[in-house]
């Protein structure tokens, strides 16, 4: 552990980044609050934010859009290799402002830093090649035919809690790097990360107006998403405010939207899986970040000869993790806010009435330094029927808590039908050690990630991530970000046209 993290670093706070420069808005609509949700005492900092911000962040974005988008590829590159050299700088700084900002342990919060260096490498040398231009020399007589991307132009992008440094860098790099510029309106749970992102680029000397940072809450958000100045918006969050952005932007058809709206995620166990595996992957994507995860285990469907020893195992190891403060490196930390934890526990009392058992009833938990901290739990489903699950509010909402629901199985097709009995469709997983199982289910199975004998969480940036139904609009991220940040553009270019032969078109007289 570094000295900052042992001492609790303070930061200044510097307010929005516009045009290249850090303002703290004259005019405030308001103030954020950044409290430790694993501390109630560590406060981070008080960010002000003005809804004029927003037109002022916008006419710098456009301002500098048409310059970026002209800028040659290369020396983009180079400008996101300078960003990735700022992060690996403020690794520690970083580190601890996730840790203690949305309460991921640290060691996770230090994976999360990774994921944000190796999202540049992967955006440099895997995802532009997917908007690479193409020519075709003779696509008709004496005319080639030619594809080349364009930027979108200024793109905002909404960033959630969860990831706040992850997430939020997995749109602005391949936007940035295939030439649009940037509004980022960090979570206002989640302010002084976005603040460190914006350093990182400053660090950069990334051209002014390129990147935007503009601090606030719902309010912002929407003035930012609604604006005729913004060409797209790239959001990552729950599916509720992913709707009031379609809502709110439904006149502005011409807009581009990339939603990643959560989900509901469920786990096939049949007979034949090693139960080893399935338990402890199930266990981890159940229960790490606190479940706040949008890939995160929630519904684990078990076949019946395996169900008893699954659910005791399960329940046996639930109780074994440690949970703690994230500067303690405990497994689990708390959840985001006391919202979250009575929401929570309502839940596990719907769960109750609709019949489910609670075989493990999750409760807040009173550490040395409050926080909104929480046991898991475990439900029992009594009735595994399709129509049930799909009554089933407990199994239709996406929680963004350690909660998870076991339901027994026997035949292969209600396994798949039963997983599918969810509004979301993300991700999904089968434990099976025969392949022909796992193919079955993978044809049947509506989610954007089907995975096999590995857990619903833990994604790789070098492959498509995105979901179905309430998940997602069909523009995956990670890998395939540089194709929702641009449109292609055909062309036919004849460059020495042939003479006009008079009659060559019927019809057509001229002299």
């Amino acid at each position: 552990m570094s000295k900052n993290q042992n001492q609790n670093q303070s930061w200044t706070v510097r307010g929005n980044y516009i045009a290249g420069e850090f303002r703290i808005p004259v005019e405030s609509n308001g103030e954020i609050i950044s409290r430790s949700p694993a501390d109630l005492g560590d406060e981070l900092g008080r960010f002000r934010y003005s809804y004029g911000s927003v037109d002022l962040a916008v006419a710098a974005a456009r301002a500098a859009a048409a310059k970026w988008r002209r800028t040659p590829v290369a020396a983009r590159a180079e400008a996101l290799r300078r960003y990735q050299g700022a992060l690996k700088r403020r690794e520690n700084e970083l580190i601890e402002a996730i840790a203690r900002e949305v309460g991921k342990p640290l060691w996770e919060s230090r994976t999360e830093w990774q994921a944000m260096l190796n999202k540049v490498d992967i955006s440099l040398a895997d995802s532009l090649k997917l908007v690479a231009p193409y020519e075709l020399p003779k696509v008709m007589d004496n005319t080639l035919g030619a594809c080349r991307y364009r930027p979108h132009g200024v793109m905002a992008v909404i960033g959630p809690f969860n990831f706040p440094g992850h997430l939020a860098n997995g749109h602005i790099v391949p936007a940035l790097a295939t030439g649009n510029t940037i509004i980022f309106k960090p979570s206002e749970k989640s302010p002084l990360v976005g603040q460190i992102i914006a350093e990182c680029f400053h660090e950069a000397e990334v051209p002014e107006g390129v990147f935007n940072l503009v601090q606030g809450e719902r309010e912002v958000g929407r003035r930012l998403v609604v604006h005729e100045g913004v060409d797209g918006v790239l959001f990552t969050g729950s599916y509720e405010v992913g709707t009031r952005i379609k809502q709110d932007t439904l006149q502005q058809h011409w807009k581009l939207l990339a939603l990643e709206m959560g989900g509901k995620n469920s786990v096939i166990v049949w007979k034949d899986a090693d139960l080893e595996t399935a338990l402890h992957e199930s266990l981890f994507a159940a229960f790490v970040t606190a479940g706040q995860r949008c890939s995160a285990t929630s519904r684990i469907i078990v076949h019946e000869d395996r169900l008893q020893e699954f659910v005791d195992r399960f329940h046996q190891r639930a109780k074994a993790f440690t949970i703690g403060h994230p500067m303690d490196n405990a497994f689990m930390g708390p959840l985001i806010d006391q919202s979250s934890v009575d929401r929570y526990l309502k839940f596990q009392g719907i769960a109750a009435r609709e019949g489910s058992e609670l075989v493990m009833r999750g409760k807040t938990l009173e550490l040395r330094k409050p926080g909104f901290y929480v046991t898991p739990s475990i439900v029992l489903g009594s009735d595994s029927s399709v129509a049930t699950a799909k009554k089933s509010v407990y199994q239709q909402t996406e929680l963004f808590a350690p909660s998870v629901i076991i339901l027994p199985t026997r035949d292969i097709e209600h396994s798949i039908e039963l997983a599918n009995a969810t509004q979301y469709g993300l991700v999904s997983s089968v434990f099976t050690a025969d392949r022909q199982t796992y193919e079955h289910c993978f044809d049947g199975l509506e989610t954007g990630l089907v995975n096999w004998n590995k857990s619903t969480v833990g994604a790789s940036s070098k492959l498509p991530f995105g979901g179905f139904k309430k998940s997602g609009n069909h523009f995956p991220t990670a890998v395939s970000a540089s194709l929702y940040c641009t449109s292609p553009i055909a062309s036919l270019e004849v460059a020495e046209p042939k003479a006009i032969v008079p009659g060559a078109t019927p019809g057509l007289n001229w002299s």
